[in-house]
């Protein structure tokens, strides 16, 4: 599949950057009750010497940035009705762009859903505001144990790309005239009292607050339970480390993305949160 479009939402550069992988591992998540075995017990699941990552963890953890702090919400000078998001996504992104990419049937709905649950453990497929691209994850055997590959995130390079070209200021006010229509998807997803402007902020922080590895991240394959056999090869890998086995769904992607592409993610998403944040306070 050829890459995204350019000019996305700041509602869901994260979800457009990550959609890829998470197509992948979230399909065969909503399996893994089904064939994984029982954990063992906490002495043989952390046995031996914890990974590089292990330190990284911590610290970040120790160092995270606190929640974005409530600012006010974009008030558009000229809101899209639901009718005219699609006209409106073809004006930016061009028609054929739009109908390989994005599934526009109740976009809004899509975006604040994805973004509500990128802090969550599992984030589903069908949500998606983008059709999912095609992809696969490499990994490397060294004395015995399995790491992710460094040039696992060379499949990655057209969508980060794409990614740094946006233009933040673009972004920041496609979001604002999508804004309406978003917060009213977002009390329909059952916040009646809250503000999607602060759950975006919110998980914006979330996931820079993502720790950066050290070293090699190792990857182990799930136990199977050997009397149900899984209708595909069993290819979920879990992190061994389980501090950062339990991280959400988009901290653990960003980290197998790599260090590298993990810190170029960070820095657009803080580019687009100034833009957003300096909006409302440019706003009458």
């Amino acid at each position: 599949m050829p890459p995204l479009s350019k000019v996305v939402p700041l509602a869901v550069l994260a979800a457009a950057v990550l959609a890829g992988a998470w197509y992948v591992r979230e399909e065969r998540e909503s399996l893994r009750s089904r064939f994984v075995a029982a954990p063992p017990n906490a002495a043989s699941a952390t046995a031996g010497p914890p990974p590089a990552s292990a330190a990284s963890a911590s610290a970040s953890a120790a160092s995270a940035p606190a929640v974005a702090a409530s600012v006010p919400e974009p008030v558009p000078a000229e809101p899209l009705e639901a009718t005219g998001v699609e006209d409106a996504l073809i004006t930016l992104l061009g028609r054929k762009a739009v109908m390989n990419h994005l599934r526009v049937d109740g976009f809004a709905n899509r975006i604040v859903a994805t973004v509500d649950n990128m802090d969550r453990p599992q984030l589903s497929s069908r949500l998606w505001p983008f059709y999912p691209s095609t992809g696969q994850f490499s990994v490397r055997k060294q004395d015995g144990r399995t790491y992710i590959d460094a040039d696992n995130g060379l499949r990655y390079a057209p969508l980060l790309l794409l990614a740094e070209t946006v233009d933040p200021a673009q972004v920041a006010e496609l979001y604002r005239r999508m804004y309406p229509l978003l917060q009213a998807a977002y009390v329909e997803l059952g916040y009646p009292k809250g503000r999607f402007n602060d759950r975006l902020l919110a998980v914006i922080d979330h996931l820079l607050a993502t720790p950066v590895p050290d070293g090699p991240l190792e990857v182990r394959l799930p136990p199977i339970d050997p009397s149900v056999a899984p209708p595909r090869p069993w290819v979920l890998y879990q992190f061994t480390d389980p501090a950062l086995e339990s991280l959400s769904a988009g901290q653990k992607w960003l980290l197998r993305l790599g260090p590298v592409n993990e810190r170029r993610v960070k820095l657009r998403l803080q580019q687009f949160k100034r833009e957003l944040i300096g909006q409302a306070a440019a706003a009458p």
